[in-house]
């Protein structure tokens, strides 16, 4: 066989070419002719494009993400979930790999080589998973978990040991989905293609239900949305540079070819939305970014929500760089929220309610750009010691939450929710800490359930009024 991932096309290759081995550039126009590369390689982009565009290919053994998706509160293997590979920018980097009876999968992914054709260490990308009666993952309170090039092993990819392959199979690639309740479970599976030349990583939402569904198209452009509850709904798709009609499926059942077609593509033939920051009460250089997220997906408790591929400033995957105004192209049509410091960059949203620039704008966008008619507040944000300073950490039954001290506080609020946005706990009169870096609160709520996740967030408060908090994808953890 000829494996042929990253925008290359199948062709029988006789194995004596001269681009046949590994390293070796493929012959031909990749994208017309297909991989000039002996039966069990790829063809895959080598380094970035130069200034014009141009991109250079070469042959490399083929890589596979390998893992297992089950149910997070009983370890229950999922049959027949559906496993996307996202890269740094958010864009799938290949199909949709569908779990067997044991709730694994196999994803073979394109990924950018080496002159020697080895896959580049510091590649990074994430999953994105979906199952009939589950949460989608990442989403609620949860943050996806980056798989690393760099953990990519050799194997053999037959019986015979001939076809090697670049194996990635750690806990990162495992994808525990969380269940949805009873009243959220069942309704309809739609399912079909987004338009357009460059379709990939599309958020596709079931919109004008009582349950908000969504997915995120693969490479192909093909999606597949569950538990669409029954009844009028709305199909729509969101991504930079791209523009699709919204799809109608029948009311009831499962419905096939549910198609979005295009209608314009190309960031300069579609709106932009400018604005701009203002960071206060910072470390000197601190920056930050931009995101808007559809008001369909929104959550106003968890203040979150999917963002759309490319709906960033700056545009990803680079670091947040933003200090003053910011411009998002190519935005398609719709009603957002703008998010700014929503990201880890130790940035928050300034939480002070009494004062112009904090809120969260909802603009919508027609045929035209907009100028969001606020400057965001930014402000230093409250550290994240444990748990969940970097990723979700399982806890005991009574975990203590600690963060950073506010020298300028009168006393803290401290919230808890679960994945689904349901207040668990709070304590609003957490008093001031004097002498002391961090700040230590005893959880004192419900027994916590195995397996949920959780996120607690800080809130620290001057003369009644909140001057900072813990950032918004921090603090997560997992039940004991």
């Amino acid at each position: 066989m000829c494996v042929a991932v990253g925008g290359c096309k199948d062709k029988e290759v006789d194995a004596s070419d001269d681009a046949s081995a590994s390293g070796e550039v493929c012959g031909g126009d990749p994208d017309t002719e297909g991989p000039q590369c002996a039966e069990g390689l790829s063809c895959e982009p080598s380094g970035d494009p130069d200034a014009e565009g141009a991109q250079n290919y070469v042959c490399g053994a083929p890589l596979e993400i390998r893992g297992q998706v089950f149910d997070a509160l009983t370890e229950v293997a999922l049959v027949g979930a559906l496993v996307s590979a996202l890269d740094e920018t958010g864009a799938p980097v290949g199909d949709v790999a569908v779990t067997d009876a044991d709730g694994h999968y196999s994803l073979l992914v394109s990924a950018r080589r080496d002159d020697a054709g080895l896959v580049l260490d510091a590649l990074k990308w994430t999953l994105f998973v979906t199952a009939q009666d589950y949460q989608p993952f990442p989403g609620g309170v949860r943050p996806a978990i980056p798989i690393n090039a760099v953990d990519a092993a050799e194997q053999s990819g037959d019986d015979d040991g001939d076809d090697l392959l670049q194996v990635i199979d750690n806990p990162s690639t495992d994808a525990a989905l969380l269940p949805l309740s009873d009243d959220m479970t069942g309704g309809r599976t739609v399912s079909g293609t987004v338009g357009g030349e460059q379709p990939g990583g599309t958020l596709v939402v079931a919109e004008g239900t009582p349950f908000v569904r969504y997915t995120v198209a693969d490479a192909s452009g093909h999606y597949t949305i569950f538990n669409v509850p029954d009844g009028a709904a709305s199909i729509v798709g969101y991504r930079r540079g791209l523009s699709v009609s919204p799809a109608s499926p029948a009311s009831a059942g499962d419905q096939d070819n549910v198609d979005l077609e295009l209608l314009v593509e190309g960031d300069d033939a579609l709106p932009i939305v400018e604005g701009s920051v203002n960071i206060v009460n910072a470390p000197g250089g601190a920056q930050t970014s931009v995101v808007l997220v559809p008001v369909s997906v929104y959550s106003d408790v968890l203040e979150r929500g999917p963002v759309p591929l490319g709906l960033r400033a700056p545009q990803p995957p680079r670091t947040p760089s933003v200090v003053g105004a910011f411009e998002i192209l190519g935005v398609p049509p719709g009603t957002y929220k703008v998010l700014a410091a929503f990201e880890n960059d130790a940035l928050v949203r300034d939480p002070d309610e009494g004062i112009a620039g904090t809120d969260i704008p909802e603009i919508t966008i027609g045929d035209s750009g907009i100028s969001v008619d606020q400057s965001f507040k930014i402000t230093e944000s409250l550290t994240v010691i444990s748990p969940g300073a970097e990723i979700p950490e399982v806890v005991e039954a009574r975990p203590t939450f600690v963060f950073s001290d506010d020298s300028s506080e009168d006393g803290y609020q401290v919230v808890v929710y679960d994945a689904f946005g349901v207040l668990v706990w709070e304590n609003l009169g957490v008093p001031r800490v004097t002498g002391a870096a961090n700040v230590e609160v005893p959880y004192e709520g419900p027994a916590l359930q195995t397996g949920m996740y959780y996120q607690f967030r800080a809130t620290s408060l001057k003369n009644g009024s909140a001057i900072s908090r813990t950032e918004d994808l921090r603090g997560v953890f997992v039940g004991p």
